[in-house]
């Protein structure tokens, strides 16, 4: 998220903070941290300036100085569009957050919006919806009467799944998203909803995909039980995580996101009523240069012996919402 375009509301505050990130990205570390702070003085009340200030002085080493900006960030911000509270918790100064609030998430998709295909697919080699698409047809499944795209983004997703469903649901909680999502007419319907708080309200489909979502999510326990309430018996699940080892369900990383474990995502799953088809290991993209480790899933709910993609699509009336009998 570009931080600075949270303007303070002075201008010379404004400008004085651009010269202090310009210093910064100098590498004169000291003079951006004492500039930025004097900028405070001016504007003590601008939590944008805080988070900022707490990651120049987290670069210069000074983690009493970052955590006590951020701290500030988050007391004047209490929504943390920042992701102050995640900084916290990476630097030991807050207790573990299992799911980060959904400003930080909507904010930071807002900002990306414009530019998210373009830094996803060139310049971080981002894979994820590939995977999941060659995953799904190794499993034996190549056409949908109803997909639901959790966390749908600009649609990369949407793309790839267009020529084989008949109708496609995508949502997500950035606006700016959905708009750029919009724009590429790939989606049937297109909705805003946040996945801490999402209620299906009587959709069904036959496959729920999830490309790069629960990186951003953290705890999956009840996004795994909506999406088992999505799904029709026989129905696929198939999404994507950032994997780690260990014996954490998740854990935090630097980058913000979340890296979950093989095996919380099978007890999940098995809670969930979902037999895994497939768990593979794959590089999903790369980070700072750096390869970034995930894991592609693609998940059966009940029986295989269900109902068939064209009986699901039958049984709605075109909207994703059961027919009443």
């Amino acid at each position: 998220m570009t931080l600075m375009q949270f303007s303070s509301g002075d201008l010379v505050a404004d400008r004085r903070a651009d010269y202090a990130g310009m210093l910064f990205e100098s590498g004169d570390r000291a003079a951006a941290t004492g500039l930025m702070a004097d900028v405070l003085d001016l504007v003590p009340g601008w939590a944008a300036g805080w988070y900022r200030l707490g990651e120049m002085r987290e670069a210069a080493g000074e983690m009493a100085g970052a955590i006590g900006a951020w701290t500030e960030a988050l007391r004047l911000d209490p929504d943390d569009r920042f992701g102050a509270s995640l900084k916290l918790e990476l630097a030991g100064a807050a207790h573990r957050i299992d799911t980060p609030l959904s400003a930080y998430v909507a904010a930071l998709f807002d900002q990306y919006a414009e530019r998210f295909d373009k830094a996803l697919v060139e310049k971080l080699d981002y894979r994820v919806p590939e995977l999941i698409v060659n995953a799904l047809g190794a499993a034996g499944s190549r056409a949908y009467a109803y997909v639901v795209d959790l966390g749908c983004g600009t649609g990369l997703m949407g793309e790839r799944l267009r020529r084989t469903a008949s109708f496609i649901d995508g949502c997500d909680i950035s606006a700016g998203m959905l708009r750029k999502a919009e724009a590429k007419r790939v989606y049937d319907r297109l909705s805003q909803q946040d996945l801490q708080t999402f209620d299906p309200a009587g959709l069904s489909a036959d496959l729920v995909v999830a490309a790069d979502v629960f990186l951003y999510l953290g705890a999956l326990d009840r996004i795994f039980d909506v999406t088992a309430r999505i799904c029709v018996e026989g129905g696929l699940f198939a999404f994507s995580v950032e994997r780690h080892e260990g014996p954490a369900p998740m854990v935090l990383r630097p980058s913000r996101r979340y890296a979950h474990s093989e095996i919380y995502l099978s007890d999940l799953l098995a809670r969930s009523g979902f037999e895994i088809l497939s768990l593979d290991r794959h590089v999903i993209r790369r980070d700072r240069g750096d390869p970034v480790e995930g894991l592609i899933v693609v998940a059966q709910r009940g029986r295989r012996n269900a109902a068939s993609a064209d009986e699901v699509f039958a049984a709605t009336d075109g909207t994703g919402l059961r027919a009443a009998n």
